[in-house]
Order: structure tokens, then sequence, then C-alpha cells
């Protein structure tokens, strides 16, 4: 019998703490719980507050060849956004991954076209943190991206009514996304000055095998 309780009781238990967020319209497994609690508090307040909706949407593949033509990938992207904007209720943006095909957009509703700076919060909070080659997980890189990216579309509505959202995280999102950046650019820094220092040491020690052979 107490088996019987416990089991009903971890099934309970893992329904509520895998409730899906209403602001996340898919997520392939990518986003973690306690990321997507965060972007509930954040898209509810933005609801609230600022009367907009904020959406996310990942997949690791959403399907399209990346072999493909360019003009047949493009068609079928818009295809694809096209339905995502059918479950949107306006005004909304839309931030929308696709992990495989390297792909991130944020479509937006017209009312919120001047608004929201959608190349800014790609650049400085999301792409930075997905497209980063590291240690940490695809899952981790995934939802630290898809929360930064979410709450700078709040912060980026609510700056402009003159309100401070409780639910932002401020400047954190963009301060990891200069973080990866800069981290990424010495690792890239360091490779190349390690294989000029790799080519040199070679031609040094082939010059004096030639020496020596004289």
């Amino acid at each position: 019998m107490k088996s019987k309780i416990f089991l009903v009781l971890f099934f309970i238990t893992n329904m509520i703490a895998s409730t899906k967020s209403p602001y996340i319209l898919y997520h392939d497994g990518l986003i973690d719980q306690r990321a997507q609690d965060k972007i509930t508090e954040i898209g509810n307040e933005a609801k609230e507050k600022l009367g907009i909706n904020i959406y996310i949407d990942i997949k690791e593949n959403n399907g399209i060849d990346p072999k493909e033509d360019r003009a047949i990938r493009i068609k079928q992207m818009r295809q694809i956004e096209a339905k995502l904007r059918k479950k949107a209720k306006p005004p909304y943006a839309i931030l929308t991954l696709a992990v495989d095909q390297m792909y991130a957009n944020i479509l937006l509703s017209d009312d919120l076209k001047d608004i929201v700076d959608k190349d800014d919060v790609l650049d400085g909070y999301v792409i930075p943190l997905l497209a980063s080659k590291d240690k940490n997980s695809l899952f981790a890189k995934a939802s630290a991206a898809c929360l930064n990216g979410f709450a700078q579309i709040a912060d980026s509505v609510a700056a402009t009514k003159g309100i401070k959202l409780k639910s932002s995280i401020g400047n954190e999102g963009k301060i990891t996304g200069t973080v990866w950046k800069v981290f990424m650019y010495t690792m890239v820094v360091f490779g190349i000055l390690s294989y000029i220092v790799i080519i040199m040491r070679e031609r040094k020690y082939k010059k004096l095998g030639e020496e020596n052979g004289k």
C-alpha cells in the first residue's frame, strides 16, 4: 500500500515539476525547468504590465536540410514561421531557434517592430551563448540563451513604457553574453598564436636538421 502511495505521489510531483510554460510553444526538451519557471514569471508580468505576449520556440532540428538550395530553405522557413505566428496572440514576439540549422530569429507583430531591436537581442543575448563551443551541454546553453533572449525582449518593451519589471534579470544576460564573446575571441586568438608557434618550431627543427645533415 505504501509503495502505491509513493508511486502516486511521485507521479503527481513529476507532473507539477514538468509543467510547461504557456509562453513556450515548443522546446524539444532543451530548456530546463528552472529556466521555464523564470520564463513563466517574466511572461506573466510582461502580459500583465505591458500587455504583450512573448513566446519561445526552439528545436534541435526543424527538419530543413542545410544542404538544400537557399531559396528552398528560405521558403520552408517562412512556412514554419507562418505557423508559429498563428499560435501567437498579438501583440507578440516569438523567439524561434533551430540549433542544427544554426537559425535564430524573432518574429514580431506589427506594433512591436519599432520597439524591439531583434538584431540587438539576438547578437547580444542569444547567439553568443547558443553558438559557443565549450564543455557546457547543449541543454545548458539552450536554456540560458532562451531565458536571456526572452528577458531582454520584455525589458526592451518595458523601457519604452518607463516600467521596471520585478522579474527582470537586468544586465546579467548581457554580461553573460559578453563574457562568452570575450572567451570565444580569446580562444580563437590563442589558437592562432599556438598554430604560429608550432609552425615556427617545425621550421626551426627542420632547418637544424638540414644543417646537421650537411
